[in-house]
């Protein structure tokens, strides 16, 4: 590619990640590590209509995104994320249903000696179907065999590889030996940016019942110190007018004194209010 011909590259790279950035307000910052141009293609056609991909070198996205920042100072934010082999995911959809729809599409991949391993690798206890020429193999391994109608057979479940560790070059034959594909790759999802900030995408998993019943937690906590110091708040005062009301009830039901509300209540079951009422207060007394 000649000098002219890779500005104008540039050039149309920016104004098109510029229409992204204002066409759709919600980004996915995603990892493309182990990815292939084939797997890449299957996934901007599963995405279409749904969502755009857009990757680059990390110099130009972040030198687009600071000429952006002028017109949207939020975009500050994206910065200390584009580091590494990523790419941007564009959208208008919802968010958790385009999430679902990037964490489908993985190809399996065999362990490549060196390769750091996403996952634990088990290897499954049963016949392998090789030789007994190869149970050496299995013992520089500390691998328990035996000889079972000519062919090697793995005594139990070996943990082979462990997350986060190497791939070895012994590991990795094994594996190709017994035809074991243990690893899946596909765009992997760092963080989501949404109405100006950057978050986890486990949020996403978080639904309107959590978020409700979390803040009815916190509700619940404010009435109750309330309560405990005699501050009135707006989360307690119900508590405080039904407590009153309680108490009313227990002078009603212990002595003669009576009032409208009180009749409209002791006169459905007078036996339980009296004696409810009346262990209520001397838990209060006490």
């Amino acid at each position: 590619m000649v000098k002219g011909d890779k500005s104008v590259w540039k050039s149309e790279y920016f104004l098109k990640l510029q229409r992204l950035i204002e066409e759709y307000p919600k980004i996915f910052i995603v990892g493309a590590d182990n990815v292939g141009s084939r797997q890449m293609q299957q996934i901007r056609i599963s995405l279409r209509g749904t969502a755009v991909v857009l990757m680059g070198k990390n110099t130009m996205i972040r030198k687009a995104l600071r000429g952006f920042m002028e017109r949207n100072p939020a975009l500050e934010k994206l910065l200390p994320y584009v580091r590494g082999n990523v790419g941007f995911v564009f959208t208008n959809g919802d968010l958790k249903a385009v999430r679902d729809k990037l964490l489908e599409n993985k190809v399996a991949a065999p362990a490549k000696a060196g390769a750091i391993a996403p996952i634990d690798v088990f290897v499954p206890k049963g016949n392998t179907f090789m030789g007994p020429e190869k149970t050496s193999f299995f013992q520089a391994l500390s691998i328990a065999t035996k000889i079972s109608r000519g062919t090697i057979e793995i005594l139990g479940d070996v943990h082979l590889i462990k997350e986060g560790t190497k791939v070895g070059a012994s590991e990795s034959t094994l594996l190709q030996m017994l035809k074991i594909m243990p690893f899946f790759y596909g765009l992997k999802i760092f963080h989501v940016f949404e109405g100006g900030s950057v978050f986890e995408p486990s949020i996403l998993d978080i639904s309107d019942d959590d978020l409700r019943a979390r803040f009815m937690v916190g509700v619940t906590k404010v009435a109750c110190v309330s309560l405990a110091i005699g501050y009135p708040t707006l989360a307690s005062v119900p508590h405080s007018l039904v407590n009153g009301f309680k108490n009313l009830l227990a002078v009603a039901v212990a002595t003669d004194i009576d009032f409208k509300q009180a009749d409209s209540v002791l006169t459905i079951r007078p036996l339980i209010f009296a004696s409810h009422f009346f262990s209520l207060s001397i838990v209060c007394e006490g």
